[in-house]
């Protein structure tokens, strides 16, 4: 079960594609809110919303949010979401963010995430303010009707609870060892 609205951010150690491990204090000490979201290389709902994870990195970034993306997938499984490839990938994506290797899946399972993408918003005290989707329409930017992650981060950079605090997470299951 994921954590529930209200719940602290959990602490986590993980190594990013850049070699450097980094924890949770680290990743939002400074900022006015983290957002973490498990995600992976393979998976085709990761891919139709990279553009716009990417987007709202550096939209956000730049106001006091910090990103990072939690890859828990099994490599033996998925040889495409292995830590080489993670490294990869973020690289010819221009990820503006970190993106960290859930090796023994520990941090998914604290977390109690399922699916990639899913998304985990922690307000500046680290409590978790909204859990989901990024938006309503992954097969095409152009139709989004609700952009959840987006209302959210603007509702807490602006020390407000979200009007929307939670939504069905669509995407690949994640691939447990």
């Amino acid at each position: 079960m994921a954590l529930s609205i209200g719940s602290r951010i959990v602490a986590f150690k993980l190594k990013n594609v850049d070699g450097k491990v980094l924890n949770a204090e680290e990743l939002s000490k400074g900022k006015q809110a983290a957002v973490i979201i498990f995600s992976c290389n393979h998976c085709p709902y990761v891919q139709a919303w990279e553009d716009r994870m990417v987007q709202l990195g550096k939209t956000y970034g730049s106001r006091g949010a910090a990103f990072a993306l939690v890859n828990a997938n099994d490599p033996v499984k998925y040889t495409e979401d292995s830590y080489p490839e993670m490294i990869k990938r973020a690289k010819s994506k221009g990820y503006p963010f970190p993106y960290l290797h859930d090796e023994d899946q520990s941090v998914a399972r604290a977390y109690g995430a399922t699916r990639t993408p899913e998304v985990f918003l922690f307000d500046v005290q680290g409590t978790l303010q909204y859990h989901g989707r990024i938006d309503d329409n992954y097969e095409d930017p152009k139709q989004v009707k609700s952009q959840d992650l987006k209302d959210a981060l603007e509702a807490v950079l602006a020390g407000r609870t979200p009007a929307i605090v939670e939504t069905p997470v669509v995407g690949c299951t994640v691939k447990w060892k």
